[in-house]
């Protein structure tokens, strides 16, 4: 599993993030130092090789607002085109895929970080995107990776980008202000230009999926060998996504250790920041090495003991959908309010990390609460829409009506003792509050919907 001799995985990933934020801010200055120095020609031939993406036609209007006028939203994917050496990773599936997602939040006063990694199999509702080819897809539920492939369906990683910033936006409430994308020959190259990552694994790795044979003990992994080593997973550990993305973090710690003691060497300098530009995709005002160096020198001077990686809550879809052996599904009400939190610019720290982390030990799933939903419109049928959407979300519904009193606001009701199980439905109504009531049937959850029904998450 990686480097082990650095005690806990949480101080590995944070000390190993702080060390890629300084080498990413020293590695631009290099650049910009080299153009200065050295001829323009590096610089430009550098600052050439990032693609600049427009995305905000395929995004459309409607779009969450930034609460919090000077926090950022990053979106970074890692992806792979199909295309190339990598076509051998994507047989039988579609053009384009993610494979790793992540969402990193900069708040205004810049002096903390959080990054939310979100599972590729994160079972979420993905909205209608442009296809490029003049179609729209159909809004439907999904894994999240989906997304990528979907609005790339034409090669085009812009429209997968978008796509991928729309699912994301729909499914957390955050606005994405910009996005990088990584592509796997991209990563190859790095790693190779620094003459490969060493390894240490415990145990023999033998992955088809992801073309892998390692034997147990430290060695030196470079091109396919270091890529299927990040993207194994059913051969390693419990066989989860959650435990690849472990994996990939350690690994990526140990990628810019490399890279930073390179430093002093142009040539693998050069061969590295040469295959890290030309695999990058931006959106168009990340596009160059000025603001890419901005936005590394904001986060090299976070200080390290407030960055925080942390994996959204989640649980296994069996336990709400006994089928599906695949997926998981985001645990609430702990998402809604990680969600939240980043939303209004309230830093999520290494304590909130381990009260997520406590709470997904002990998840609510949506199958156990027992659900009754009565329409408080004037729109008939209103109660049996509703009822359908929270079944769809693993709810059991068991009742529907009508209520006593209409009501423009939608409300999630309950009696003494439900509190957990409310607020599970509630965090997955938007806008919606839980409150008990003495009248309230035992053993149900009721929803009254009102006028401002906005759907469910």
């Amino acid at each position: 599993m990686g480097r082990h001799r650095r005690g806990s995985h949480a101080r590995r990933s944070a000390a190993g993030w702080r060390r890629g934020l300084h080498w990413g801010g020293c590695t631009s200055a290099v650049v910009l130092l080299a153009a200065l120095g050295a001829g323009v020609w590096a610089y430009q031939d550098l600052n050439s090789n990032i693609h600049g993406a427009d995305v905000d036609a395929k995004l459309g209007g409607d779009r969450p607002a930034n609460l919090s006028p000077g926090s950022k939203n990053v979106l970074v994917v890692g992806s792979d085109s199909r295309d190339g050496d990598s076509a051998e990773y994507g047989r039988g599936l579609q053009s384009m895929q993610s494979d790793t997602l992540m969402l990193v939040h900069l708040p205004a006063s810049r002096e903390w970080a959080t990054a939310v990694s979100f599972p590729r199999d994160s079972w979420v509702k993905i909205p209608s995107c442009d296809q490029g080819d003049g179609t729209h897809s159909a809004a439907h539920h999904f894994k999240i990776n989906a997304a990528f492939s979907l609005g790339g369906s034409t090669g085009d990683v812009g429209g997968a980008a978008a796509c991928t910033i729309k699912t994301v936006e729909a499914n957390t409430g955050l606005r994405v202000d910009h996005f990088v994308s990584v592509d796997f020959q991209g990563f190859k190259g790095m790693v190779d230009a620094l003459g490969g990552i060493e390894v240490c694994p415990k145990q023999s790795i033998h992955d088809k999926k992801a073309h892998l044979d390692l034997e147990a003990g430290c060695q030196n992994l470079r091109g396919e060998k270091a890529l299927g080593y990040v993207r194994t997973r059913y051969s390693v550990g419990d066989g989860s996504d959650i435990g690849r993305i472990g994996r990939q973090q350690e690994f990526m710690e140990a990628l810019a250790e490399k890279a930073q003691s390179k430093l002093a060497n142009p040539k693998a300098l050069y061969g590295f920041l040469r295959s890290v530009t030309e695999s990058l995709t931006t959106d168009r005002s990340l596009a160059g090495i000025k603001p890419l160096y901005g936005l590394a020198s904001e986060l090299k001077e976070i200080p390290g003991d407030r960055l925080t990686f942390l994996t959204v809550p989640n649980y296994p879809r069996q336990a709400d959908f006994p089928a599906d052996k695949a997926n998981v599904v985001w645990q609430f009400p702990q998402a809604a309010e990680l969600f939240t939190a980043l939303a209004r610019d309230e830093e999520v720290g290494r304590a909130e990390k381990k009260r997520l982390e406590s709470a997904s030990r002990h998840p609510v799933y949506a199958s156990s609460v027992r659900v009754r939903v009565l329409n408080g419109t004037d729109s008939p049928g209103r109660a049996a829409d509703v009822a359908e959407r929270l079944r769809d979300a693993g709810f059991t519904v068991t009742k529907t009506g009508n209520s006593p009193a209409g009501t423009r606001i939608t409300r999630v009701s309950y009696p003494e003792g439900m509190e957990e199980r409310a607020e599970q439905v509630a965090s997955r109504l938007p806008g919606t509050r839980a409150a008990q009531e003495e009248d309230a049937p035992r053993g149900l959850v009721t929803v009254t919907v009102g006028e401002d029904f906005d759907g469910v998450r």
